[in-house]
């Protein structure tokens, strides 16, 4: 018995090529990361906590990542245990954690830059139209995504997925 063959539609195929070119430039990051230490979740974390005029909390850091607070929890022990950022109990709710950045991740943080000898990938194969519209679509895809996942999954906090 034959076998039909799967059709994917245009937008399945798209999707497809879309988490590819983000697996392959994700990649390509963290290669250029690890010469410092780092991955790329580590140096979210280390920007957001740095350039945050605001105390930054572990349930802040979910949504501004768009990841579970289970998954930020554990990313956040691995980088105190490194050194990299500190935490400590707020003082009127002891039940919230503060997250600091040590000198160690400050430095860390500071060598990023010296670190990226991957080209710019997106920027050296790119106009600068293309990249204009890149920013467009993103931002249309993005809002849509949330507006997918609230419908998928609704709460009655209006916030997704714990974001």
């Amino acid at each position: 018995m034959k076998k039909k063959p799967i059709e994917l539609t245009v937008n399945q195929k798209i999707w497809m090529q879309v988490e590819t070119v983000f697996a392959i430039t994700q990649r390509a990051r963290d290669l250029e990361l690890a010469k410092i230490g780092l991955n790329v979740p580590q140096a979210m974390v280390l920007y957001h906590v740095k350039t945050s005029p605001e105390p930054v909390t572990p349930m802040k850091l979910a949504r501004i990542m768009y990841k579970q607070p289970h998954t930020v929890s554990a990313l956040i022990h691995r980088m105190e245990a490194k050194g990299l950022i500190k935490t400590k109990h707020d003082l009127k709710r002891k039940n919230w954690l503060r997250i600091a950045i040590t000198a160690k991740g400050e430095e860390t943080l500071q060598r990023w830059p010296e670190a990226a000898t991957v080209p710019d990938i997106m920027g050296s194969a790119l106009s600068k139209e293309d990249f204009e519209a890149l920013a467009v679509i993103t931002k249309k895809l993005h809002t849509a995504g949330i507006k997918a996942l609230r419908q998928m999954e609704p709460n009655p906090y209006d916030e997704v997925l714990f974001w």
